[in-house]
């Protein structure tokens, strides 16, 4: 029987929450490899990214999206909007929490979300790893009045701790149907978007203040050639200001972001990877209804 024609557990999941609670390093962890950037600064996931975990006995679409939260320029606007338009087609949603994270009487605005929904919706209260036992039962005391979770999962989305639980929880929500994706296919995500994300990602990490968030990846050009992939990036900025951040004192800062995510390009791509980058500047860009288009927003 073709693979998909074969009906198993399959369904669309998405990973929806607060900024910063740890769902691409979920993403990355289920997946066993990395697709969605990761940055200890809160907003750092801008658009959908699918991933999709393949078994012989199921398969699980998970839809990484950006977080929720009260937004106010058009980038960030667009941004919950992408995260909120995820949850109309799929089959069940994970809503992910951190133990740092403020208990729900600040969460009313998730509660708002999680009551027009008519899906099935586990909590998954992420980075356990970091509080003692004994403070967890009043953080799952206090969760479950917000919202009748079909189950409540304290994980390590790092160490990959209660992964194992979540996938279990999943697969008794999902439908059984034929397999909406080939058995050999991760994400649906391109490899010039990975690769866009992996340089924003670097700025993320070694850039400080609003600079990371005034930031946008265009990938100019991507050719693969016997011996390496080339690439052409310009890294898009709002004021100029800022390009003396990004490409620091005799362009040591432009250096190293390229270092550091060539470094991880070559490891996604498996070859050697030529990589030139550019800056230019964009005045108001994440503000202007165009630009954000043209970035695909």
């Amino acid at each position: 029987m073709n693979s998909l024609e074969e009906k198993i557990k399959t369904g669309v999941v998405a990973l929806v929450g607060p900024p910063n609670v740890g769902k691409s390093t979920l993403l990355n962890t289920l997946l066993g490899q990395k697709i969605s950037i990761v940055s200890p600064k809160a907003q750092t996931t801008r658009n959908r990214i699918m991933g999709i975990i393949n078994d012989d006995a199921y398969q699980v679409i998970l839809l990484d999206t950006p977080g929720i939260h009260q937004a106010e320029s058009p980038l960030n606007k667009e941004m919950v909007k992408i995260a909120l338009d995820c949850l109309h087609d799929v089959d069940v949603i994970v809503f992910m929490i951190d133990v740092t994270y403020p208990l729900p009487e600040r969460l009313s605005n998730a509660r708002e979300v999680l009551e027009k929904t008519d899906k099935p919706v586990i909590l998954l209260i992420n980075k356990i790893d970091t509080i003692a036992k004994e403070k967890l039962f009043p953080i799952l005391e206090a969760y479950s009045a917000l919202f009748p979770f079909q189950a409540m999962l304290p994980i390590s989305a790092l160490k990959a701790n209660g992964c194992d639980r979540l996938i279990a929880e999943l697969l008794k929500l999902l439908p059984v149907r034929p397999r909406l994706y080939p058995i050999d296919i991760p994400t649906d995500v391109t490899e010039r978007f990975i690769v866009s994300e992996l340089i924003r990602e670097k700025i993320f990490t070694l850039t400080h203040q609003e600079v990371p968030y005034s930031t946008a990846v265009v990938i100019d050009s991507f050719k693969e050639t016997t011996e390496m992939v080339v690439i052409h990036a310009t890294i898009q900025l709002e004021r100029s200001s800022q390009k003396g951040i990004i490409i620091g004192k005799q362009g040591k800062m432009l250096a190293r972001i390229g270092r550091e995510a060539r470094k991880d390009m070559e490891e996604l791509l498996g070859t050697k990877v030529l990589l030139k980058l550019w800056v230019k500047v964009v005045k108001d860009w994440s503000r202007n209804s165009r630009t954000l288009k043209e970035l695909g927003f």
